[in-house]
């Protein structure tokens, strides 16, 4: 800063903590579902909100995000690539992040959206 340029006198305005980030903000069940859908099903290359992979969101008052999840496949080798997505997309939004893997009701083609079914349609699956 140059020497002819001072910073206005602010000791009349009362004194307010610093923001650490952690304060009001909230964040919602939206919100992470909207980031979920950065997670991109390698096999099928369209996202696991729209495939209906994503059973529920649980977020608790510290902004720790348990997900309820399937697979297409219990057998599904990718599991770890899906992890490292979601904890990518989730950076930032939450404090911790948790994948609880469930099988029942097991997926089936009715949970998709009518995005994922437009998407999947695109890449020439008749759904």
């Amino acid at each position: 800063m140059a020497e002819s340029q001072q910073l206005p006198d602010h000791s009349d305005l009362p004194e307010v903590p610093e923001a650490t980030g952690g304060g009001t903000a909230t964040v919602s069940v939206d919100d992470v579902t909207e980031a979920m859908k950065d997670v991109v099903d390698p096999e099928l290359g369209i996202n696991v909100v729209d495939l209906g992979l994503v059973y529920d969101v649980h977020l608790d008052e510290t902004t720790n995000c348990v997900l309820d999840m399937t697979l297409t496949s219990a057998a599904c080798p990718l599991t770890d690539v899906i992890m490292d997505q979601t904890n990518a997309a989730l950076e930032g939004l939450v404090n911790d992040v948790a994948i609880n893997w469930v099988w029942m009701p097991p997926w089936g083609p009715d949970k998709i959206t009518p995005d994922g079914r437009e998407q999947l349609r695109a890449l020439g699956f008749n759904v």
